[in-house]
């Protein structure tokens, strides 16, 4: 790869500033000489590994967690090979960083930060100049899209313009652990407005300064921007990314079948959090079916993990649909879902999880129209708890040790982020449970030493599984995403940590395996592709030689000017 030769249409400076194209002090002199480069750059010749070491001396000398997302996001700017040579070399320490929970903090303060524009910003105003914005786009063709409207950004909620934090992490994701290419992604924020009250009064606010768009005007929106990137780029995968929960799993419904799209929030949450619960059933030597599941959270990412594991409950052990749902109990705001609770039926995804009426008459609860976590667990007995409901502390330590007192090897789930907003400290779990919890979160958690033991916390970080199907998509050149393909990314990424022969493994690979895992995850997504019709027809052996030629390492070519 080293010896690669390219040709390039910049010259001189304009060469150093394309992100994409500039080496900096690893110019050779005969390309100084070529590029019109001679002066512009200190007189040493350095290498990539060289200058990862120092940009990595530099990143150390910032102090904290939005200082260093600075001086990476700074770095990307001006030198994506090297930026993302030096991520992946520091991938377990460096992700934190750039994505949850560091890229929260960027969101926050996106305003105040804001250095250089990447992607593309579509304010509401311009609704009627989509075409024009789109061409405008520094990706000429690109493969790969993520787009938020900066409503629900991690358990956060609306950063207006600053959710743009969202899709340029993601995308950066999917080149770190998948080796997509990073000249074919493209992040996109659609500016509707902000309902954050402090935004608006911030007289540094970067978005528009209006409260959000609801309704049939903002429907209307998002069908023009579909419209216009399947025209613009009708050969895209398009990811949604952190829209709220009233909006997300509509959209995807409504556009699945119309392009070739996914929801990370729903079907990337729910397939590696089933990925997790998979590994977790096979080391208790137990079936998935014979669980019961109890869910703190009832939005769009609680329904995504609900579907799939009512998929591998079908597949796996031949359950119904109706005896899989009856084992899986959601909590909203108000307490249990239940089909006594009127205020329920204006949400059908809740409407499908409702536990029937009957169940509680005979609980002993304060009140049958809110029952609280605490109540459903003493009643109905879980073995499986998962949080997705950004309220901190909510697995409390009655909660757990009742759990734990009917079941040899709780599987606790706290995934929220970022960590300040986790259910639960993992380390807390562990202890009241004598070690006998399986346990993952969403956010990095340290080890944890019990019994003589080091335990190490698994991460249920969805790019163990988007960047492998961004991939599985490129390709195989799908034309669609369904859930069956989530389903077999789930089941790589099982199969992946179910080889590990250690007694105590956690239930997620660690960060610095995450490009094997998306190899694999994107081999068995194009696989489910092809077998789906969903693919041009071609043999396993193709498939794998595709995927491994897709996956680029971040290297420096020798560069040949070509006037453009």
């Amino acid at each position: 790869i080293e010896s690669e030769e390219i040709e390039v249409p910049l010259r001189g400076r304009a060469l150093l500033e394309n992100p994409l194209l500039n080496k900096g002090q690893a110019f050779t002199v005969e390309e100084r000489r070529a590029l019109g480069l001679e002066g512009l750059l200190p007189d040493r010749v350095a290498t990539l590994e060289e200058q990862v070491e120092q940009a990595f001396e530099q990143y150390q000398a910032k102090e904290t967690t939005l200082e260093r997302y600075v001086y990476l996001a700074s770095l990307q700017d001006r030198n994506e090979a090297l930026f993302y040579r030096l991520v992946l070399d520091n991938i377990t320490d460096m992700m934190p960083v750039i994505y949850t929970p560091g890229v929260g903090l960027a969101c926050q303060r996106w305003s105040h930060i804001y250095r250089r524009p990447r992607g593309l910003y579509i304010a509401y105003p311009h609704r009627d100049n989509l075409d024009e914005m789109l061409a405008n786009a520094p990706i000429g063709d690109p493969r790969v899209i993520v787009v938020t409207d900066g409503e629900r950004i991690l358990g956060l909620g609306d950063q207006g313009v600053g959710g743009m934090g969202i899709p340029v992490g993601k995308l950066s994701l999917y080149t770190l652990c998948a080796g997509v290419h990073p000249a074919t992604t493209l992040p996109i924020t659609l500016d509707v407005g902000t309902n954050n009250k402090e935004l608006l009064n911030d007289p540094m606010y970067l978005g528009w300064r209006h409260e959000r768009v609801r309704g049939a005007e903002y429907d209307e929106f998002i069908e023009k921007f579909v419209q216009a990137v399947m025209k613009a780029f009708p050969n895209v995968l398009l990811q949604w990314e952190d829209f709220a929960k009233n909006n997300a799993s509509r959209l995807l419904k409504r556009y699945h079948d119309r392009l070739c799209t996914f929801n990370d929030d729903i079907q990337g949450t729910g397939a590696v959090t089933l990925a997790g619960l998979l590994t977790a059933v096979d080391m208790s030597g137990t079936r998935i079916s014979d669980h019961r599941i109890v869910m703190l959270g009832a939005g769009s990412a609680a329904v995504g993990i609900a579907d799939q594991i009512i998929t591998a409950m079908q597949e796996r052990d031949g359950t119904s649909e109706a005896d899989a749902r009856a084992t899986i109990s959601m909590l909203d705001s108000r307490g249990l879902v239940h089909t006594g609770r009127e205020d329920i039926y204006s949400e059908p995804d809740k409407v499908a999880y409702a536990q029937p009426a009957e169940l509680v008459k005979g609980w002993a609860v304060n009140d049958p129209l809110r029952i609280n976590l605490e109540e459903v667990v003493r009643y109905s007995k879980p073995t499986v708890l998962i949080g997705t409901s950004s309220d901190p502390g909510s697995f409390t330590e009655t909660i757990i040790r009742e759990m734990a007192a009917h079941c040899e090897h709780p599987i606790v789930l706290p995934l929220s982020n970022p960590t300040s907003k986790c259910e639960a400290d993992p380390k807390d779990v562990l202890f009241w449970t004598q070690g006998r919890a399986l346990v993952a979160t969403g956010s990095p958690f340290p080890d944890v030493h019990i019994n003589g033991q080091t335990v190490r916390i698994g991460q249920c970080n969805n790019s163990f599984i988007f960047p492998g199907v961004g991939l599985g998509v490129i390709a195989s050149k799908a034309h669609r995403v369904t859930d069956q393909m989530m389903y077999a990314a789930a089941n790589a990424l099982a199969n992946y940590v179910n080889a590990r022969n250690d007694p105590l493994k956690p239930l997620y690979p660690p960060l610095n395996e995450v490009r094997d895992v998306s190899r694999q995850v994107a081999i068995s997504v194009a696989k489910e592709a092809v077998k789906a019709g969903l693919a041009d027809p071609m043999s396993d052996d193709e498939i794998e030689a595709r995927v491994n030629h897709c996956m680029w390492e971040p290297h420096y070519s020798h560069y040949h000017y070509v006037k453009g």
